[in-house]
C-alpha cells in the first residue's frame, strides 16, 4: 500500500501519462503515415525514400506504354499487355537449365533490379530465374496474329523460355529485345514464361557503367536482372521492328528508315507526317529501304521550341497490315567555323551546350526510376534550372526517358556504358569485340531520338585499351550515324589511358572545380566534359553507411549557390572568346557517396536558389551563342 505522500506524487504523474497516451493516440496515425512513406509494397523500409517510393505497388509498376517511338497501333490507344508486376523469383547457382512447371520460392517486383528495395529482393545474385504464368488474351491470336514478348532491358545475359521452349537468348544489359512466342504457346490455359539471367556485373569485362559489386566512392550499387518493362503485344507475321526519322541537312525532309521482322518480300511502307494534327507530307515505298519524306513549311526542334512531328506508319504485305505511330523533331547538329573558330551549331546557329551530368540512379529503384513521373523529374528540373543539355553518364535509359527529353527539350550527350575501369591492359580481344558490338547495338537502338545530339564512347579512359581505340570507336559510330557529333573521349586529360585521340568532333577535358577552357583546333570544337562538383550533404537526405566523396566541400546552401554562379560565370565571361562550345556540371542530383548534386539523392531538397542558377545559365547560353 502506497503512503499518502507517495499517492500525492503518483496521481499527477498518472494523469500526465494518460494525457501523453491520449496525445500519442492522436498523432500515431501521422507517425505511421510518415513511416509508410519510406516503406515499399512488402513493408521493407527504403534506405532513402523518394517522393514516389510509396506510390509503387504490384498493381501499378510502371504502367505506361514503354515504347513511344513505335506504338502499335498508336500511342494514344496501344494494344498491349503489361507484364510488369510480381513474378516468382529464385537465386540460383547457374548450373544447368532452369526447371519448368514448378513454382519458385520467392517473389520479385518487375522491372526493378534485384538489388533495389522496390524489387522486394534487395540482394545481388550472379544467377537468377524469373517465372510468371500469363493468360494471353484471345484477341492477341485472332485472325492469324502472332504474339510478341518484349523486354526493355535485362542485365546482363538473358535466356527466355515459354512453356519450356527457348524463345530468345540476349546478351547486353542496355539493349531491348523481342521474341515471337506464337509457336511456343499452348492451345489454352496459362502460359509459363521463365527468364534465366546471368549478372556478373564488374566480375567480367562487360558494359557496367558505374555499377560495382562492392560500391565505393564514385561507383555505385549494382542493378541486376530485369530492370526495364516487359510486355506482350499482338503483331502480324511481318511487322515493323524499328522506324527512324533522320532530318535532312536541308532541314525540309526526313529520311525514313525501317527494320522489319518476318519476310520483307513485297512489303510496302506508307508514312504520313503530321504537324499539330494536320498532314504535312507523306511517302510510300519498299519497306526496309530509305524513303525521302518531304515536309511542307518545316518547324524546327530546339530546346527553346521542342516541336515534334507525329507520324503514322502502315506496313502492308498482301492482305496483312501493321499500323504504328511514331514521332521526331526536325533539327541538325554539327561543327562549323564561326568567327574563325570551330563551334557546335544547332540548326546552323552557334549554340552553347550548357549541361549537367546525369547518372540516372535512384535510392529506391537503383537503375530504374520508381515511376514515370520520377523519370521525368530530373529532366524537367534540369530544364527549369536553365540548362539546355544533359550528359547521360555511362548509362542507357528506358525509351520513355528519351521521350521526355525529346518533348521537354534537352540536348543529350549519350555516353556508352563503360567497361570496368582499372585493368585496360588485361582486356582480351573478345572483351574488345564485345564492347564494339554493344556500342553498335546502342547506336542502332537510339539513333531515332531527337534529343541525342552526340555520342561519347569512352569516359576518362575507363575500359579504353589504347589511345587509338577511341579514334577507332569514333569512326565506327560516325559510320553508323553521320548525322550526330562524336566526342571520341570525354576527359582526355584524365584518368586511364590518358591522351588525346585526335579524332571525332570534340576536344574534351575534365576540370574540377574548373571550369576547363580548352580551345578548338583545326578540325574539332571544344568543351569541358565535367567540372564543378561542389559538395554539400543534407542530413536526413543522404545514402546511409556510405563515406562522402567530396570534390570540393562547401559549408552551406549559400556557399553552394555562390560557388555555382562563380564557376559558371567563367564560362560566360571567358568561354566565348576562346571558342568553348559546351560544358557539363557535376551534377543534377547526389548519388550514393557523391553529395555534389543540385538536388539531394532523394529528390526532396533543391540545394540551390533556382532563380539565381537559371539567371547565370541563361546569360552563359546567350554569351556562348553570340561569339
Amino acid at each position: 500500500m502506497k503512503s499518502n505522500a507517495t499517492k500525492t506524487l503518483w496521481e499527477p504523474l498518472q494523469r500526465r501519462c494518460l494525457l501523453l497516451l491520449a496525445i500519442a493516440a492522436i498523432i500515431t496515425p501521422m507517425a505511421v503515415a510518415a513511416s509508410d512513406n519510406s516503406s515499399v509494397w512488402n513493408g521493407k523500409a527504403a534506405p532513402l525514400a523518394t517522393p514516389w517510393t510509396s506510390q509503387v505497388s504490384p498493381t501499378n509498376a510502371l504502367p505506361e506504354y514503354p515504347r513511344p517511338q513505335l506504338a502499335r497501333p498508336s500511342l494514344e490507344h496501344p494494344q498491349w499487355m503489361n507484364l510488369n508486376g510480381l513474378w516468382q523469383y529464385a537465386a540460383t547457382d547457374g548450373k544447368g537449365a532452369p526447371s519448368f512447371g514448378k513454382a519458385l520460392k520467392d517473389k520479385v517486383l518487375v522491372p526493378y533490379p534485384i538489388e533495389s528495395v522496390l524489387s522486394g529482393v534487395q540482394k545481388h545474385s550472379d544467377f537468377m530465374v524469373y517465372r510468371r504464368l500469363v493468360d494471353v488474351p484471345a484477341s492477341f491470336t485472332a485472325h492469324g496474329q502472332h504474339v510478341q514478348l518484349n523486354f526493355g532491358a535485362v542485365a546482363q545475359d538473358a535466356t527466355v523460355y515459354v512453356n519450356g521452349k527457348e524463345v530468345a537468348r540476349h546478351t547486353g544489359g542496355y539493349t531491348s529485345f523481342s521474341a515471337d512466342i506464337t509457336q511456343a504457346l499452348q492451345p489454352g490455359g496459362p502460359q509459363e514464361i521463365v527468364v534465366a539471367v546471368h549478372a556478373p556485373v564488374d566480375g567480367v569485362n562487360v558494359m557496367v557503367g558505374k555499377q560495382r559489386l562492392k560500391p565505393d566512392g564514385i561507383f555505385y550499387t549494382a542493378a541486376s536482372g530485369i530492370w526495364q518493362s516487359v510486355w506482350l503485344e499482338p503483331v502480324p507475321a511481318t511487322r515493323l521492328a524499328q522506324l527512324d526519322f533522320t532530318p535532312a541537312s536541308s532541314l525540309d525532309a526526313f529520311t525514313v528508315t525501317s527494320k522489319l521482322q518476318g519476310s520483307a518480300a513485297n512489303a510496302i511502307l506508307h508514312v504520313i507526317a503530321y504537324a499539330d494534327g494536320k498532314s504535312v507530307g507523306e511517302v510510300s515505298g519498299p519497306a526496309g529501304k530509305p524513303l525521302h519524306l518531304a515536309i511542307a513549311h518545316p518547324h524546327l526542334w530546339s530546346p527553346q521550341d521542342p516541336f515534334l512531328y507525329s507520324f503514322k506508319g502502315t506496313l502492308t504485305q498482301g492482305d496483312q497490315r501493321d499500323d504504328v505511330t511514331s514521332y521526331a523533331g526536325m533539327r541538325s547538329i554539327g561543327i562549323k567555323k564561326v568567327g574563325g573558330l570551330n563551334r557546335i551549331v544547332l540548326n546552323g546557329k552557334p549554340t552553347f551546350l550548357l549541361g549537367t551530368l546525369d547518372q540516372g540512379y535512384w535510392p529506391d529503384g537503383i537503375y530504374t526510376a520508381p515511376t514515370d513521373e520520377a523519370l521525368k523529374f530530373d529532366i524537367q528540373k534540369t530544364k527549369d534550372l536553365g540548362f539546355n543539355a544533359i550528359r547521360k553518364h555511362i548509362k542507357v535509359e528506358p525509351a520513355r526517358w528519351y521521350y521526355w527529353a525529346d518533348r521537354i527539350g534537352l540536348m543529350v550527350w549519350q555516353d556508352m556504358p563503360a567497361l570496368p575501369n582499372g585493368h585496360n591492359d588485361k582486356l582480351s580481344e573478345a572483351d574488345k569485340a564485345g564492347f564494339r558490338t554493344d556500342v553498335t547495338a546502342i547506336v542502332e537502338q537510339l539513333k531515332g531520338e531527337t534529343s541525342i545530339i552526340g555520342w561519347i564512347p569512352f569516359n576518362e579512359g575507363w575500359g579504353q585499351w589504347s589511345i587509338r581505340a577511341a579514334a577507332e570507336l569514333a569512326m565506327q559510330i560516325k559510320k553508323l550515324d553521320p548525322s550526330r557529333l562524336v566526342n571520341a573521349r570525354s576527359g582526355a586529360n584524365c584518368c586511364d589511358t590518358k591522351g588525346d585521340p585526335k579524332a571525332g568532333d570534340l576536344i574534351d577535358i575534365h576540370d574540377y572545380q574548373g571550369p576547363g577552357l580548352p580551345a578548338p583546333d583545326a578540325t574539332r570544337a571544344s568543351m569541358d566534359g565535367e567540372h564543378g562538383g561542389l559538395t554539400l550533404g543534407v542530413p536526413g537526405h543522404v545514402w546511409p553507411n556510405t563515406p562522402i566523396n567530396p570534390y570540393g566541400e562547401v559549408k552551406d546552401n549559400a556557399a553552394l549557390n555562390d560557388g555555382y554562379v562563380a564557376n559558371t560565370a567563367v564560362l560566360r565571361d571567358k568561354g566565348p572568346g576562346i571558342g568553348v562550345s559546351g560544358s557539363v556540371y557535376t551534377q543534377i542530383t547526389d548519388v550514393e557517396g557523391e553529395h555534389n548534386g543540385l538536388y539531394t539523392y532523394d529528390r526532396k531538397i533543391e540545394k540551390v536558389d533556382g532563380a539565381k542558377v537559371r539567371a547565370i545559365n541563361d546569360a552563359t547560353i546567350r554569351a556562348g551563342g553570340q561569339p
